[in-house]
């Protein structure tokens, strides 16, 4: 209040300055308290929307960790970013190692399930099928993670990215190979992604030199047929 820097009419309107100044007092304060309310809503607010964020860890190989890519280029960054353009409130954990093998996942699981997981993305077995492994041995172990995963976090959603052989490994190989995931789907009543390198595979344009990761640009295919499983799951039907 200007009145205050006045020392003349301070002296003059004593009273009046008093009551001002008390007037003022108790309006800042109620200012301060409503702003301290205001920061406390707010706060309250990020605390629960922190609270409510859910989590979806993407488990695999090296195309989950976008092998030859910055990490923000792999599909699980991609897919965050389309959550985060969506406002849906999910945080992606990408949990890919190169050369994961469905055994060396199984032996790595439960490490990752000390916090809770709402989506899980397994994304394993191609490492098995190039190495030639049983296919019966793939079953198993993909269908241990998945049960280990249910163990810890009964609600879970889970969603399995098929994958698929070329035909250098052999006709019946192969059959073998890609009957795994859609046993596992019938089995485990998972959501399957058919083939996460559909649109990707064989495509020189989308591939790095070695013939096999996906470019920026076919991760972000992969990103999209990662989406198709997993729209209906993050976006809440609306309501009747």
């Amino acid at each position: 209040m200007k009145l205050k820097n006045n020392w003349i009419w301070a002296l003059v309107l004593s009273l009046t300055i008093v009551g001002c100044s008390q007037t003022e007092s108790n309006t800042e304060q109620t200012a301060t308290g409503q702003e301290a309310v205001a920061g406390n809503k707010e706060g309250s607010k990020v605390a629960a929307r922190k609270e409510d964020t859910k989590v979806i860890l993407f488990f695999g190989n090296s195309l989950t960790a976008g092998y030859g890519l910055e990490p923000q280029q792999a599909f699980p960054a991609l897919i965050q970013q389309r959550l985060d353009s969506l406002d849906l409130p999910y945080k992606v954990i990408n949990a890919g190692v190169s050369g994961e093998t469905s055994a060396g996942g199984k032996s790595r699981i439960d490490w990752l399930l000390k916090k809770p997981v709402d989506i899980f993305v397994l994304e394993l077995g191609a490492n098995d099928g190039l190495r030639g492994i049983d296919p019966e041995s793939t079953y198993k172990n993909l269908k241990t993670i998945i049960e280990k995963v249910r163990a810890k976090n009964p609600d879970v959603q889970i969603i399995l990215a098929g994958m698929m052989l070329p035909p250098s490994m052999g006709q019946k190989y192969t059959r073998s190979f890609g009957e795994v995931f859609t046993r596992l789907q019938k089995d485990e009543r998972v959501t399957l992604i058919p083939f996460l390198l559909e649109g990707v595979a064989g495509d020189p344009e989308l591939n790095q030199n070695d013939g096999i990761h996906p470019t920026e640009e076919g991760q972000k295919i992969l990103a999209k047929n990662v989406w198709n499983a997993l729209e209906t799951i993050v976006i809440p039907e609306p309501a009747q």
